[in-house]
């Protein structure tokens, strides 16, 4: 019998996939727990507009992604902070901070878990930040730090 998969299910399908299961499988197990219905021609043009929707959204998501990070890549944010001889911070600035003041100065809000620095900036300078807006979509923002 052929079904959809409305679910994953361990070692027989992923959601959205059409297979062939035993029908006894498939009436006393999988429909009666919802996680299957009958592969019929309405199902599978319901399951074809749902992906297709699906596709659509990731698209918009993506387009809005690239947007964003052509804008971040135009920004160069400024922090002042506390430094002593050399140019070195008191203390040092995190990812949560270049989020917080990327939020103050551009109105950009921006997960702090996004921005990949491997360490906080300890000196004063100019840096680049990467930042991972989605999946296929990364970008850099200028952070200048300067003495306060």
């Amino acid at each position: 019998m052929k079904i959809i998969f409305l679910k994953d299910v361990k070692g027989q399908g992923k959601k959205g996939e059409v297979k062939e299961v035993s029908e006894g499988y498939a009436s006393n197990f999988l429909f009666k727990q919802g996680l299957a219905a009958p592969a019929s021609d309405g199902n599978i043009k319901t399951l074809a507009n749902q992906k297709a929707s699906e596709q659509k959204r990731k698209d918009k998501e993506k387009q809005d992604a690239e947007a964003l990070g052509e804008t971040i890549k135009a920004i160069t944010l400024e922090l002042k902070h506390k430094a002593g001889e050399g140019g070195r911070l008191f203390g040092s600035i995190t990812t949560k901070q270049i989020a917080e003041e990327l939020q103050k100065q551009q109105k950009i809000t921006i997960d702090k878990r996004k921005m990949q620095m491997e360490d906080p900036i300890k000196m004063v300078g100019s840096f680049l930040v990467p930042i991972k807006l989605h999946t296929d979509v990364t970008t850099t923002l200028k952070v200048q730090v300067s003495e306060e």
